[in-house]
């Protein structure tokens, strides 16, 4: 059986190397997280002030996987 996992959105604060961010997340938790191979693969740039879905696993809380970049409504993207 598949291991279940908590999805929350976030805003990316800092940028770290080897792709991996600070991530606040709504309920004002700062996780560390790390992208997710299909976002590498489609080479989607991740900057500081981006809004994320980071996916996080029940057993480990201070780590999570991003894996989608959510649109900015005010930018022309």
């Amino acid at each position: 059986m598949k291991e279940q996992k908590w999805i929350h959105e976030g805003l990316i604060t800092e940028s770290l190397p080897n792709g991996m961010f600070w991530v606040r997340l709504d309920n004002e938790d700062l996780i560390l997280g790390y992208v997710s191979g299909r976002i590498r693969r489609s080479s989607i740039r991740i900057l500081p002030g981006d809004r994320v879905k980071i996916e996080v696993s029940r057993y480990d809380s201070t780590r999570g996987r991003i894996i989608y970049r959510l649109r900015n409504k005010d930018s022309n993207d």
